[in-house]
């Protein structure tokens, strides 16, 4: 694979292992500014293991990862929290703190990160993330025990965009959503992808999300990316995993939903 220079995630050789176990041997993976991937894979192929490598969380035997031009594995660079400041990320099920509202939740990157903005103008900033992901006023003031799942995606959402990422990861956004609040929050997340030119790494296993808002997928497997492309060559690789995926019959029935979403008027 040759590096590209739109690249804004470059993983070269990569290696995460529990001790005996090789989730990761040899990965390489770009992501391409201002597109949308989506990493799809089956059940311990690694797929959140390989997001947390990325975004620090999880250091890896070996290997390289450049984000947004830096070296992610440098303790300078992680000591200085640029990279915290520049990426944002949704956590399955949203990840909010049960103990504090919305708004509340909203905040928190933005204390970490500017404590020098005064309370007021902090909430305000949370609150005009929130109405960004669609929620109404009165809900930043509700516990998440409060939301219903739809809106915890959407509130974590918000929380994600609080210090106005380059970068967003989003790990299974649409997970325990039904049919029509997942292909609400499609529509809502390629709309903020257009409108706020942001570079989206998706971890799904949702077909329709796939379909709708995905310029490129690629297949994790065998500790290694398997196939990355657009969906039509992905879909027509030739390997076990990838033609019970693609087109059993889950994967038939959501064919037909292959034009994207409409962005949010």
């Amino acid at each position: 694979m040759s590096d590209s220079p739109e690249a804004v995630i470059r993983v070269r050789g990569l290696s995460n292992r529990f001790g005996a176990q090789v989730v990761h041997e040899g990965l390489d993976l770009e992501l391409q500014r201002g597109e949308v991937l989506g990493l799809v894979g089956g059940s311990g192929s690694g797929k959140s293991v390989l997001m947390r490598a990325i975004i620090g969380l999880r250091p890896p035997q070996a290997g390289a990862i450049e984000v947004l031009g830096l070296d992610a594995l440098s303790p300078r660079v992680r000591d200085s929290r640029e990279l915290e400041r520049r990426i944002g990320v949704l956590f399955q099920d949203g990840a909010l703190f049960s103990s504090l509202t919305v708004v509340e939740n909203v905040m928190v990157p933005l204390k970490a990160h500017y404590p020098e903005l005064s309370p007021g103008l902090t909430e305000a900033l949370a609150r005009l993330k929130l109405g960004l992901v669609g929620l109404s006023p009165d809900a930043g003031d509700k516990l998440p025990s409060q939301l219903s799942g739809g809106m915890r995606k959407r509130a974590g959402l918000a929380r994600a965009l609080a210090l106005d990422p380059e970068l967003l990861f989003l790990d299974e956004p649409t997970a325990g959503l039904d049919p029509i609040g997942a292909a609400d929050f499609d529509a809502l997340l390629r709309t903020l992808q257009r409108s706020l030119g942001l570079s989206v790494f998706l971890i799904t296993h949702d077909l329709d999300t796939l379909y709708a808002v995905c310029d490129r997928v690629a297949v994790l497997g065998e500790g290694r990316v398997l196939t990355v492309g657009p969906l039509s060559e992905v879909s027509a690789f030739d390997h076990p995993w990838v033609r019970d995926y693609f087109l059993g019959p889950r994967g038939r029935a959501a064919r037909p939903h292959e034009t994207r979403v409409p962005a949010v008027e």
